[in-house]
């Protein structure tokens, strides 16, 4: 018997090709079934050389696996797409074939790793579809472990796997394995928060608490699972994958805690098991959407259905992406921008695909519609602004589309505006309603729709390239030949900030930079300042710059 299968293995090795075609694997006691009746020595001929690309199949050819790979390392590429249901290792080649349980569920794994390939201990490995249509391995040696691993996986999948306690398969993970994971965030170019990062680790299980942080100049997370099974899956998937386009990498370890003990639900740690919690820093509590949107606490059965609950999470070139998995519970919506490579994601709380924002924790003395207008116009257009009558430390924005909501909450959230710490969440709300007419609203509601201020609305502006989080250094631009230093820096003194440094651009003094005392200042001089009549027909352009000086 282990003649054949040295014999299957030296069919690849005398090609002298990385590749074991999957039409060389038909004698022995190990059949690969064929939709096409001629499968046989002759036609093999035919594939010397070039292969022409499969039909798709539920049998799928992995090539370039680690040779010190396990089988439950090789089952978890397939898990997040459907039941993965047969596993053939040819470890002397480095390849495998993984069959799962339906073509629908190994088309989307396809299409899937495409784009983006998916990673072994660190090694890429390749994926394509096989010449057959089911694998036949029950005389085969050393399938034991094969056949243990595929059970565990069912086991999980029975519906054990995002229950707390519940028992879960050995030889699946190593003994004792944290619940916990450490994530590191490399080459963090956009913010990433909190709610980010529940969004993409609750696609593999119940996301029982997380707590963020800053170590070493670098943007951390330590989070915690239901059940040791889903940190480990959750791992598998995402260790290298970057959040956006080119950047934001995922560092992801066990860590040695196995619980975590959150105080406060705020924008650097919460408990989803504790929505009561306090804020700890005199922020407003969740607002009920985004309460209603993690579910009610202490409820950690996971309701996801399919591949365990599992849905593919990320690492499309363009930025976070998912593909609809059939039997999945909604699959992670992200969407991603070709131009600027950011990322939204409808639904992390409020409706999904809503482009109206609920800003909370506002002065109600200082802030204006025009105001909030130009801010939040920063990270898109704003077609409408309402303060709330009652309640004016509350407003409404809508923005032109989900994508700039949810760019513009990112950005704006937890930042300080006129001595508040301002919080924005997706509303309730699909649209901003203007007042009826003769109805009291002391011009609290406003409509910038046709503004000429929209900095997004020209295909192709250059303002997509050139988005950045709020800075104590702000680019300026559009400034005519006669005005100076002095004055540039006069007029932010006299708008109550301190000037630190200045800078004009040495190939285009149209432009400047310009950096004040805190980036609290920068964000109100932005508001106050943009727009602002430079004479000679030119108005001041200010936006957050990434630079400093």
């Amino acid at each position: 018997m282990d003649g054949v299968v040295t014999d299957l293995i030296a069919v690849g090795l005398k090609r002298g090709s990385d590749e074991l075609l999957s039409s060389d694997i038909i004698n022995g006691p190990f059949t690969m079934n064929n939709s096409t009746p001629t499968a046989n020595g002759n036609d093999n001929k035919k594939f010397k050389g070039d292969r022409p690309p499969c039909s798709p199949s539920r049998v799928l050819h992995l090539r370039k696996i680690p040779s010190d790979v396990t089988e439950a390392e090789v089952i978890s590429l397939g898990l997040p797409f459907g039941k993965v249901t047969n596993l053939l290792m040819l470890k002397g080649k480095s390849q495998a074939f993984l069959e799962m349980a339906s073509e629908e569920a190994a088309v989307t794994m396809v299409n899937y790793y495409t784009p983006v390939t998916p990673h072994l201990r660190s090694q890429p490995v390749f994926i394509q579809y096989s010449n057959h249509r089911e694998l036949k391995t029950d005389n085969l040696p050393n399938q034991a472990s094969v056949q243990a691993a595929l059970q565990a996986v069912s086991a999980g999948q029975s519906g054990s796997l995002a229950l707390p306690g519940a028992p879960t398969s050995e030889g699946t993970i190593l003994p004792g394995q944290s619940p916990v994971l450490r994530i590191i965030i490399e080459n963090l170019f956009y913010p990433v928060t909190l709610e980010v990062l529940h969004q993409i680790f609750s696609k593999f299980g119940a996301v029982l608490k997380i707590i963020t942080f800053t170590k070493n100049n670098q943007f951390q997370a330590l989070l915690q699972y239901a059940d040791p099974l889903n940190a480990h899956y959750a791992k598998m998937a995402l260790d290298g994958q970057n959040i956006y386009n080119a950047c934001c990498t995922l560092r992801i370890d066990f860590s040695k805690l196995t619980s975590l003990n959150v105080k406060y639900n705020n924008d650097k740690s919460r408990d989803f098991t504790r929505l009561d919690l306090p804020t700890g820093d005199g922020q407003p509590s969740l607002e009920p959407p985004m309460a209603a949107a993690f579910g009610a606490p202490g409820i950690i059965s996971s309701p996801y259905a399919g591949a365990a609950g599992f849905a593919p999470a990320i690492g499309f070139p363009q930025g976070l992406s998912v593909q609809t998995v059939p039997g999945a519970l909604g699959p992670l919506t992200i969407t991603s921008s070709a131009v600027t490579g950011r990322m939204a994601i409808p639904g992390a709380s409020g409706i999904p695909g809503n482009s109206v924002l609920l800003v909370t924790n506002l002065n109600p003395d200082l802030v204006t519609p025009h105001g909030l207008f130009i801010l939040f116009g920063v990270y898109g257009d704003v077609h409408r602004v309402k303060i709330m009558f009652n309640k004016k430390e509350n407003a409404l924005v809508q923005m032109a589309d989900a994508n700039q909501a949810q760019l513009a909450m990112n950005h704006l959230s937890g930042q300080r505006l006129y001595g508040k710490v301002l919080r924005a969440t997706l509303s309730k709300h699909q649209a901003v309603q203007l007042p009826r007419e003769g109805q009291e609203d002391q011009g609290l509601t406003k409509d910038f729709s046709n503004s000429p201020l929209h900095r997004f609305k020209k295909p192709g502006s250059k303002n997509f390239q050139n988005i950045f989080p709020p800075s104590a250094t702000l680019h300026l631009s559009n400034i005519p030949p006669s005005v100076t230093v002095d004055d540039l820096k006069n007029l932010f003194t006299e708008a109550g900030c301190s000037v630190k440094a200045f800078k004009f651009f040495q190939k285009d003094r149209k432009m400047a930079l310009i950096q004040l005392g805190s980036v609290e200042e920068a964000i109100q001089a932005l508001i106050e300042l943009h727009n602002h009549d430079l004479g000679e027909n030119h108005h001041l352009r200010v936006s957050f710059s990434k630079s400093t000086i």
